[in-house]
């Protein structure tokens, strides 16, 4: 039997945050996927996106649903000319989290923790759990209440 306990639902646990986990009945290939099966709209969907600003230097933007991030907006507020998203494997060696399952809870060390003012606009979001195919589901004021002091900025295009 698989457990509902993760990295993330035991960061919340310790916070006193109150979500739903939900895990999915397969495999997940789309956003749009992964919101149906969870009776949510794409727009409710948390995405947690890794940036390498130097060698061992990493900021994690949220972002909602399809939006798209802008670069030269995220550029812009982190006063970086470079930034590249991280691969596949500084994902896994800097949050301990693999691609689909990503969060900002639960992380090892210190990253910086923006958002895209997008993920206010809805009263209900999911984000990842830190186990592939699984998500916890909370309420907007939860999570801000769990993420503490994070920045904010338009950063979609």
């Amino acid at each position: 039997m698989v457990s509902d306990s993760t990295p993330v639902t035991r960061a919340l646990d310790a916070l006193g945050i109150p979500y739903r986990f939900f895990r999915h009945p397969g495999p997940v290939h789309s956003l749009e996927q992964a919101a149906r099966e969870r009776g949510q709209r794409p727009e409710q969907v948390v995405r947690s996106i890794l940036f390498r600003l130097a060698h061992d230097s990493f900021v994690m933007v949220l972002v909602a649903g399809p939006q798209q991030l802008s670069w030269p907006a995220l550029r812009s507020h982190l006063g970086q000319s470079r930034l590249t998203m991280a691969s596949e494997a500084e994902v896994l060696a800097v949050t301990g989290y693999k691609l689909g399952s990503v969060s900002p809870f639960g992380l090892p060390g210190t990253i910086r923790l923006l958002a895209d003012r997008s993920i206010l606009k809805e009263d209900e979001l999911s984000i990842g759990s830190g186990e592939r195919y699984t998500t916890i589901i909370l309420k907007q004021e939860d999570l801000l209440r769990a993420l503490g002091n994070i920045e904010f900025g338009d950063f979609t295009a």
